[in-house]
């Protein structure tokens, strides 16, 4: 194999095969650098990744009036929903992995394309949900939802007022938009515009998204991406629906959600 090696690299610099030897070579060296450096670098990027959107959630909660002081007094609780049932789960929400439980057929929900307003293929049987409570009256829930854009899923965190249908705040943590279009999901601008919007009237989903947006039920288009403006209300139809939240949100409603 040496002898081997040391006849091709005899070869005139101007033999074609020797050309495209050596550039596959070089090809194979930085993959195989690159891969050990995606192995070895992965703990710390998913880290940071959760770092980051520990961060994004905080600064979304700092921007609620009223409930930094309750921030302050460790008021925000980290829980398990059982999705089927509606009720807390008793799995230890420190080590949850909802990203992993969603890809896990034994952990996840095959959706029907009739039901899946989100496009995301499966529902994870179990998700993370954050309340703040003053005493025993709910003053903030905060839902994970995610959804197909243009040409990404989109994660946010949506947060309800107490009366589990008033628009607290919303945030993206996570996208991969049409940079300078669908990307302006991340901006302030579009992140206002759903605060003190209403989700239900009465057990109806009517949120939407439109240009020119004025009423409590309408949220402000991006312009030039529709498709990611409607995938945003997608995502919150389906998560605030039956196959998402909604059973959860009843229970919390009725005073039986297991809190």
């Amino acid at each position: 194999m040496a002898k081997a090696f040391q006849r091709f690299l005899a070869r005139p610099n101007s033999d074609p095969v020797k050309s495209i030897g050596m550039a596959a070579l070089v090809a194979a060296i930085c993959a195989l650098i690159v891969a050990g450096t995606a192995v070895t670098l992965r703990p710390l990027i998913e880290e940071n990744r959760l770092a980051a959107r520990a961060g994004q959630m905080a600064a979304m909660l700092e921007s609620v009036p009223g409930i930094s002081d309750l921030l302050d007094g460790g008021g925000i609780e980290t829980l398990i929903v059982d999705l089927a049932t509606g009720r807390i789960s008793q799995t230890d929400p420190t080590d949850f992995d909802q990203t992993a439980a969603a890809a896990d057929p034994d952990r996840s929900t095959a959706l029907p394309p009739a039901a899946d307003l989100a496009a995301i293929s499966r529902r994870e049987n179990e998700s993370l949900i954050w309340l703040v409570r003053e005493g025993d009256e709910i003053r903030l829930l905060v839902l994970p939802v995610r959804g197909a854009g243009y040409q990404s899923t989109i994660r946010a965190y949506l947060a309800l007022e107490g009366d589990l249908n008033t628009v607290a705040a919303f945030t993206v943590y996570e996208q991969g938009e049409t940079p300078g279009l669908g990307s302006r999901v991340t901006e302030a601008e579009f992140r206002n515009g759903w605060t003190g919007r209403r989700i239900f009237e009465g057990d109806v989903i009517q949120i939407d998204t439109v240009s020119g947006a004025s009423g409590d039920f309408e949220v402000e288009m991006i312009s030039g991406a529709s498709v990611t403006s409607y995938g945003t209300i997608d995502m919150v139809h389906f998560w605030l629906g039956p196959d998402g939240f909604g059973p959860f949100m009843d229970n919390l409603r009725k005073g039986e959600a297991g809190l």
